[in-house]
């Protein structure tokens, strides 16, 4: 097949080029060239910005385009229009964050999205990102109908994730010693290895599978605890966890999801977050790399940085001394 791919020298994007190319498959990127530009030198290369730049595309002709790149609704109609003719399928990453909340457990496909009191917001926040990627969900859907396909992508984790959210736990463990540890070992997380969700979505356009598909882990399947045991027998290393409870985080202002990755609280209206319904997905052929060797590979791959890698996660060491401290005093 011929595949364009919006993107896809980051980090889902590079792996769906893995996963293509290693399915035979003839791959053409179209981005800027600002990430990576010498990563797949045999890969066809079409520079550009998908905001000023769509007619290097025209007179062109592909089986399927992936939009790895796509935020905004009017940005994301623009690439839609411009290749509803020239390519049989749409297919858009999107994310879980779509849903309007996570007060339920097993949220599912059909669940309700959320929604913007003003459509024209283009300030991508916190609170705006999953409206406007429920927008740019239905924009495809708009131009593209039957022919569109969503992936709705739970936290993805593995080697050349740039957001260190799941990197700083593999790394930090491996540290050993003391290492603060977030609420309690049976809290339930959800996370997918990005090879197996780009394996999935690759044998999804081979075979011409349109609709919305929740793409992360399996719900109740893996817990905080076992995450960082297995970190620690990968690594070898002689880590001592200090499960600090979540008052105590409260108190000093430790923030899930960014000072602890990983990690939300599993109560309040987060509660469903980690138990998203995978279901159809499933039965569509998502499949799931051993939590061994997902932590293996991404310390394999961190350890290739640069000793001086600005973290954008986690505790840094000064930090986690500090509430290590704090911890020890009170209990």
């Amino acid at each position: 097949m011929k595949i364009l791919i919006l993107g896809g020298t980051k980090f889902l994007g590079r792996h769906l080029v893995n996963s293509a190319r290693a399915r035979g498959h003839e791959v053409t990127l179209f981005n800027r060239g600002q990430t990576n530009p010498d990563l797949f030198p045999r890969v066809e290369k079409i520079r550009g910005d998908r905001e000023r730049d769509l007619d290097q595309l025209k007179g062109r002709n592909w089986d399927a385009v992936i939009d790895t790149s796509g935020y905004l609704p009017r940005v994301v109609r623009m690439s839609a229009e411009a290749l509803k003719d020239s390519v049989d399928q749409y297919v858009f990453i999107s994310s879980v964050s779509v849903y309007r909340d996570f007060i339920k457990f097993g949220i599912n496909e059909n669940d309700p999205v959320g929604r913007l009191p003003d459509e024209t917001v283009e300030e991508i926040t916190g609170e705006t990102y999953g409206p406007l990627k429920a927008l740019c969900e239905k924009t495809v859907q708009d131009v593209f109908n039957i022919r569109s396909l969503i992936i709705r992508s739970g936290l993805l984790v593995g080697p050349h994730d740039p957001t260190d959210r799941f990197t700083y736990w593999p790394v930090r463990v491996a540290r050993g010693a003391d290492v603060l540890a977030p609420d309690r070992p049976d809290v339930v997380t959800q996370l997918s290895d990005v090879r197996d969700v780009s394996d999935f979505i690759i044998e999804l356009i081979q075979n011409s599978v349109s609709g919305i598909f929740n793409a992360t882990g399996l719900p109740h399947d893996l817990t905080m605890g076992t995450l960082l045991e297995t970190c620690k027998v990968v690594s070898g290393s002689d880590a001592n966890f200090k499960w600090a409870p979540l008052d105590f985080l409260r108190k000093h202002h430790v923030q899930p999801w960014s000072d602890l990755p990983v990690w939300l609280p599993d109560d309040g209206e987060d509660a469903g977050s980690a138990e998203v319904d995978v279901t159809k997905a499933l039965q569509a052929g998502l499949k799931f790399t051993p939590l061994k060797d997902t932590v293996r590979d991404t310390l394999e791959w961190a350890r290739t940085r640069p000793a001086d890698h600005q973290w954008c996660a986690g505790l840094t060491p000064e930090r986690e001394k500090e509430l290590l401290e704090l911890l020890h005093h009170v209990q």
